[in-house]
């Protein structure tokens, strides 16, 4: 009879789920950390590129990084965190993007250390317009007519801070961007345009995810590395004239690194487009205007309009886009 009572009874209501609203909180934690340490990694790598005894030894830094990112991901994909299951590529299925990934990294790496920070940053901007001109030309992708106009003002923006930034100047206390900075900067802008191009296509060919693929890349460019290092960089005569602070600041770069790594991987997996481009341009704004900060450079100064042209043209791409997106997900 009891059976029969409790068979009777109404299901009792569920209370409410919270995932919800944990999972906001994550997400803006998660955010939070990626935005801080992304903006800690330039100016920490900036600093380093400072000594004269560490600047040409670029090869060994992306090595250390690539160590450091490979030991981050194979911790968190172990089953104590189980962040994601790990599956291996060919050598020979993942040596074209790993060449692609040190190119990405040793580039821009060297157009920070010729280059201030402000334009560093915003050269970066020139990824989206050259990442779009890629797909067009090997896979005839198209972008609408608004966001392409939008690119516009993005490519003149950075046009404008490049001749800006690279003139001589009296003022030593002044920071600018030399020719080989500027050079750099391009090249990386190429580099690392076609590594986003190859990611996706990789993601459709390997069939694997963001993680599982740098866990493959990330040993192999390393290695590679480790051959062509002693033929091209230089290093300090002593290593006991690098300071303590020089090593701390290296130490923290590898923690800025593995942060970055670890908040992506939560902010793909709970955040949907508009989060994460409203994070790209936070950490933009922020970096432009803190390098502008430390540049010595007065409110007056030319490039400035370069400035808010370039950062205008990019956030209105971004708006264009979105909208699309929205649109074609109500159909």
């Amino acid at each position: 009879m009891e059976k029969d009572n409790e068979e009777d009874e109404p299901p009792k209501p569920q209370p409410p789920p919270e995932p919800k609203k944990s999972s906001f909180w994550s997400s803006l934690i998660w955010m939070t950390v990626n935005t801080l340490a992304t903006i800690g990694i330039v100016f920490t790598n900036k600093a380093i590129f400072t000594d004269p005894s560490l600047k040409l030894a670029q090869l060994s830094f992306a090595c250390f990084h690539f160590f450091i990112t490979y030991l981050t991901l194979f911790t968190i994909s172990r089953p104590r965190f189980a962040f994601f299951v790990p599956r291996r590529a060919s050598i020979r299925d993942i040596l074209p993007l790993s060449i692609a990934m040190s190119l990405n990294v040793i580039l821009p790496n060297l157009s920070l250390a010729f280059s201030s920070v402000t334009f560093y940053q915003l050269a970066r901007i020139l990824l989206t317009p050259t990442v779009a001109l890629m797909n067009y030309i090997l896979y005839r992708a198209t972008l609408p007519l608004w966001a392409v106009l939008s690119l516009i003002p993005a490519c003149v923006g950075v046009g404008m801070v490049s001749y800006y930034d690279s003139l001589p100047t009296t003022n030593t206390a002044i920071k600018t961007t030399s020719s080989l900075g500027v050079i750099f900067a391009f090249l990386g802008i190429f580099a690392s345009s076609l590594y986003t191009v190859w990611i996706a296509s990789y993601h459709r060919k390997l069939q694997m995810s963001s993680m599982q693929l740098l866990f493959n890349q990330a040993p192999l460019s390393a290695f590679m590395l480790l051959y062509v290092i002693p033929f091209v960089d230089t290093f300090p005569a002593s290593w006991g004239e690098v300071s303590v602070n020089k090593w701390l600041l290296i130490g923290m770069s590898g923690l800025y690194a593995s942060l970055i790594n670890i908040s992506q991987f939560f902010i793909i997996a709970q955040t949907g487009p508009v989060s994460s481009t409203v994070v790209g341009h936070v950490k933009t704004c922020t970096i432009v205007a803190l390098g502008w900060a430390t540049s010595g450079r007065g409110v007056g100064d030319r490039s400035v309009v370069g400035v808010l042209v370039a950062l205008g043209g990019i956030i209105a791409y971004s708006i264009v886009m979105l909208k699309e997106k929205r649109k074609a997900g109500g159909k």
